[in-house]
């Protein structure tokens, strides 16, 4: 194997088109055709993190958070970052960030504190808006049903639990070539009518280029008539942040006490406590004060996130129970999660859980 391969198996898990705008995901360092020896996943790259590598012969580092995240403008070994790159490039180690694109993935980092909760009934927070895109285009009537399979098999006409779904209309097509034509019916510098299905067909935008390709490899004319638009509607798979229940409600102080087992965090910053019972939770790892609007607004008795402000604080307003756990912490499954996915992708390579604890935040 090389290292694409293994960032093929990444990003057919986690697509990059659905990182956000401000993120940078991907191979920050190293050779993608480079001959994979092993991998290693963690939350963070750090020195000691490529130190880890190198003891266990792995030539890619796949982690969480990118060690590159603002452009570098110099490699001088002045700051942990450029020490990280200059070690991870003598050595011939590549790094794959994956961050948001996990983080926005329905199976993704929030899936994996739910997973830990045991929540419920589980359903994405803040929908990521224009992920769905259609597809509309004229084909002859006779190879309508060739047209939609292919489309179907690269995974175009998937919507919420249904696949296989398109919507088709027939009708009566008309052309007629310029002398420069070659059509594949009809002559040119004649009109030709044809009887034509109008096929329209959702699909995921990560996918564009794959229905594009498949579109044109599978339709006779010379000239193939098509159109895409990008659809407002939300995705039920894609975006950030979840919102689930717990089996039974606990009690305000049983659910820290809870939580703090499930997570393994030994402090909990929270805003007041509203002796209510605690039933629906949502959840968004890393920073989430963005989402508080979206977790009062969904009814959630508790949001579960990290980096909350001492004003964030007052917008719980007597309404919702904010918890912050601690960056590190919120995210900390997240590496387990990929080790597992990539375990059942690879077999014949070792995938190693880091061991270093790469949280900077320490507690007295």
């Amino acid at each position: 194997m090389i290292i694409q391969d293994v960032i093929n198996h990444l990003e057919d898990f986690a697509p990059l088109a659905y990182a956000e705008d401000f993120d940078n995901v991907g191979l920050l360092v190293g050779d993608k055709k480079a001959k994979l020896t092993g991998v290693l996943v963690t939350l963070d790259t750090l020195e000691a993190v490529v130190d880890e590598a190198i003891e266990h012969d792995c030539n890619l580092i796949v982690s969480f958070h990118p060690i590159i995240f603002k452009g570098l403008k110099r490699l001088t070994g002045n700051t942990y970052v450029e020490r990280t790159v200059q070690k991870a490039i003598k050595n011939d180690i590549a790094i794959y960030a994956i961050h948001t694109a996990l983080d926005n993935h329905i199976n993704g980092v929030n899936d994996m504190i739910c997973d830990q909760l045991g929540l419920l009934n589980r359903a994405v927070l803040i929908p990521q808006a224009e992920t769905i895109k259609k597809l509309t285009t004229f084909v002859p009537t006779s190879e309508a049903e060739a047209l939609r399979q292919a489309l179907f098999n690269v995974g175009a006409g998937n919507i919420g639990n249904y696949d296989h779904c398109s919507f088709n209309l027939d009708g009566v097509g008309t052309y007629k070539g310029n002398d420069a034509s070659n059509p594949t019916k009809g002559k040119k510098g004649q009109t030709h009518v044809e009887e034509e299905t109008q096929i329209s067909i959702t699909f995921a935008k990560h996918l564009e280029a794959k229905v594009i390709e498949t579109l044109f490899k599978n339709h006779s004319y010379e000239e193939v008539a098509y159109e895409i638009i990008t659809l407002e509607n939300k995705n039920q798979k894609i975006g950030i942040g979840m919102i689930g229940t717990l089996e039974q409600p606990l009690s305000e102080t049983a659910f820290f006490d809870f939580l703090k087992e499930k997570m393994k965090v030994s402090v909990i910053r929270h805003s007041k406590l509203l002796d209510k019972p605690i039933r629906s939770v949502a959840v968004l790892g890393g920073s989430g004060s963005f989402a508080i609007a979206a977790a009062k607004s969904l009814k959630a008795d508790v949001f579960i996130t990290a980096d909350l402000k001492y004003h964030d604080f007052f917008s719980a307003e007597n309404s919702i129970i904010l918890a912050d756990i601690g960056h590190y912490e919120s995210e900390q499954f997240t590496k387990n999660g990929l080790v597992a996915h990539l375990t059942k992708k690879i077999s014949n390579f070792a995938i190693i859980l880091s061991n270093t604890n790469t949280n900077p935040v320490k507690y007295y």
